[in-house]
């Protein structure tokens, strides 16, 4: 973080009550973790749902705080000689100082939404930029209203690009980032049934991920997925500029149903040395529109995405006792879960063993998609499934009496992991799939 901004501007930019004898006194960064505090620092008392680091300020001034930013309702200390900038919402304050410090940059934005695939594009195309210049990015966890400010804050002089990906939990998420990212070019990967536990349903999905296209930076262009149902409307409802990529004929970069990844643009064919599953595809081909649409070159692309490594619990490969591991723990939602077997169904190395927790946030609807995960288990030829969590119960009984799958179930993985591991003798491919809060991830461990 490097503001470098005088107090009297702090309070201006943040509509805060300036309490100081200084008020030229230069801020250079805000620490938001009390723990941390040394002398001299300046802290931001953020307050949330379940949080007041409000009851932190008799301590980090004791450590020689010099600036405190934070809500109104405190007892000023009387005999205190750091400043302080009074606000009424301090996440507002905190968001205020990084669209201040996003706008005056110089650096070229790009902000990806979407049901599924955000972070892997994000991923390719910052390998893409990274290819051109300096390029920031904000990690998977800090797409929030919280951690997008965050993420804006770290923006530096030397940065040319910045990547940054926005997730939504409710209606009215995306437009409150996007409005402080202003991107030169917005993402959208695709919409499709993720936390509809406070969506409801996929037309409310869609609003809540095209809100992203209201915030774009004076000229700046739209990339959708043309293949998706519902972002296909762009073509018609987006009067602005933009740019679509797709397996289908029609859109600006299509994608080609060859073995390595290949696209056409412009009547023009390319072809990478790259082996991607359908679903990456679709993530670089949204990578490749973005970079082309930043303004990068063909080459930018190429190189970028020859160098992109694969994140961490994203359809992860592994071999482990002459298993073939697929991790996929990050997220998972009906979309992401569907894929995923297919992928599974599709392996040579047999038996193919699903080994699948909870799809969170679906609200009413959940029963019905963890239902349709025991069909996309016997559509996909699966010889065994082990389901753990309340909601998978329902996957279980679609498949628990059809032969040819043999299925286990349990509220929790302690409840087979001795049968997993006797059927895991045999080798094969395990798929590992859950929710993040599932923390399948350990199950790879015990084996």
């Amino acid at each position: 973080m490097k503001l470098n901004l005088t107090l009297s501007k702090i309070a201006k930019i943040t509509g805060a009550e300036l309490v100081s004898a200084n008020p030229r006194e230069k801020v250079m960064s805000f620490v938001t973790d009390s723990r941390v505090i040394r002398p001299g620092d300046a802290f931001i008392a953020l307050k949330g749902k379940n949080h007041d680091a409000r009851q932190f300020i008799p301590d980090v001034l004791a450590k020689g705080a010099r600036v405190v930013l934070a809500e109104k309702g405190f007892s000023l200390p009387a005999d205190s000689k750091a400043s302080f900038l009074l606000v009424e919402d301090s996440l507002k304050a905190l968001q205020a100082l990084a669209k201040y410090h996003r706008l005056n940059s110089t650096l070229k934005v790009a902000a990806i939404t979407g049901s599924n695939g955000k972070s892997t594009t994000k991923q390719m195309l910052r390998a893409i930029c990274e290819t051109a210049g300096e390029t920031i990015a904000n990690m998977g966890n800090f797409n929030n209203q919280f951690g997008v400010p965050f993420s804006l804050l770290e923006i530096q002089p030397k940065h040319k690009y910045g990547i940054f990906e926005l997730g939504a939990s409710h209606p009215g998420d995306i437009e409150e980032t996007a409005s402080l990212a202003v991107p030169d070019v917005a993402v959208i990967t695709n919409v499709s049934a993720a936390h509809l536990e406070f969506f409801h349903d996929l037309e409310t999905v869609y609003k809540t991920k095209t809100e992203i296209a209201k915030c774009l930076n004076f000229g700046g262009t739209l990339v959708y997925n043309a293949d998706d149902p519902f972002l296909s409307r762009l073509k018609t409802e987006f009067k602005g500029k933009s740019l679509c990529f797709g397996f289908k004929a029609g859109a600006d970069l299509q994608i080609l149903e060859t073995e390595k990844f290949s696209f056409t643009y412009k009547g023009e064919a390319y072809v990478l040395d790259l082996k991607l599953e359908r679903h990456d595809k679709l993530n670089a081909a949204a990578a490749a529109a973005a970079a082309i649409a930043l303004g990068l070159y063909m080459d930018n692309v190429k190189k970028g995405l020859l160098s992109y490594t694969p994140m961490p619990m994203r359809m992860e490969r592994l071999q482990k006792n002459g298993v073939e591991f697929i991790l996929d723990c990050y997220n998972a939602n009906p979309a992401s879960m569907q894929n995923a077997l297919e992928i599974l169904g599709r392996e040579t190395a047999k038996p193919r063993v699903a080994v699948l927790g909870d799809m969170k946030e679906l609200g009413e609807t959940s029963k019905e998609y963890h239902r349709l995960v025991g069909h996309y288990l016997l559509e996909n030829g699966i010889e065994y499934a082990f389901l753990a969590g309340p909601e998978m119960k329902y996957a279980y009984e679609k498949i628990k009496d059809v032969p040819g799958i043999k299925a286990f179930y349990a509220p929790e993985p302690k409840g087979w992991i001795k049968n997993l591991k006797k059927v895991l003798q045999k080798g094969g491919t395990c798929l590992i799939k859950a929710s993040r809060s599932m923390n399948f991830e350990n199950i790879l461990k015990e084996i």
